[in-house]
């Protein structure tokens, strides 16, 4: 029986990390998957066909058949459990909750980072002005954090390679790659992520011009 095609749900910029979250996990799924973009700045993520399928009229959201489902780290999770035959998440159950705790962490924490150094510095190149002192603060923090997570040079977060080392990689790339101060073993490592080919094959996507 043929492998029924899914369907997945990006911004048109292509500059969503949690999009390229779920995208990357396809990719090393091998899963044949189609990839529909709406334009946010014209809102058509509140089209009533969308919303029909999107509990929360947002994406990503991927489409399986008779089921849709939005909010990445929920897709990505389904994902992992109705085809589970190439891993994304750790094997190890503590080892798996702290991935998921990292995920939630990255998604839910950090807001002026995200603020100040949009997806834009990442996808399209677009230079920031420096940090506010809270959005330092918060680099801070992260940089912590990745170093603890990351000690003695690791080159994956939980032993081998997860989908949590590229939402951490796009992360530090905010940072890295618009010229801030980030440790050269984290630069490293969130260049290492990006080499991936299922994140290159993200990375290099046609967008539209600004």
């Amino acid at each position: 029986m043929n492998q029924p095609l899914l369907r997945l749900y990006v911004d048109a910029l292509y500059t969503s990390p949690y999009a390229l979250s779920v995208f990357v996990v396809l990719r090393e799924k091998g899963l044949a998957f189609d990839t529909l973009t709406l334009d946010l700045d014209a809102a058509q993520q509140q089209a009533p066909d969308f919303a029909q399928l999107s509990l929360t009229r947002r994406v990503p959201t991927l489409v399986d058949g008779d089921f849709a489902l939005s909010e990445s780290s929920a897709i990505t999770e389904y994902l992992e459990q109705a085809y589970p035959a190439i891993p994304v998440y750790p094997a190890d159950i503590r080892q798996r909750a702290r991935a998921r705790q990292v995920q939630a962490w990255l998604r839910s924490d950090l807001l002026p980072i995200r603020q100040e150094r949009s997806t834009l510095v990442v996808f399209y190149g677009q230079k920031m002005p420096p940090l506010s002192p809270v959005a330092e603060a918060a680099a801070a923090k992260l940089i912590s954090a990745a170093q603890t997570l990351l000690a003695g040079n690791a080159a994956y977060l939980f032993g081998e390679w997860s989908i949590v080392d590229v939402d951490l990689a796009v992360m530090l790339n905010r940072l890295i790659l618009n010229g801030d101060q980030v440790p050269a073993e984290l630069v490293a490592y969130a260049q290492r992520q990006w080499q991936r080919p299922s994140v290159q094959a993200w990375v290099n996507l046609q967008r539209p011009a600004l």
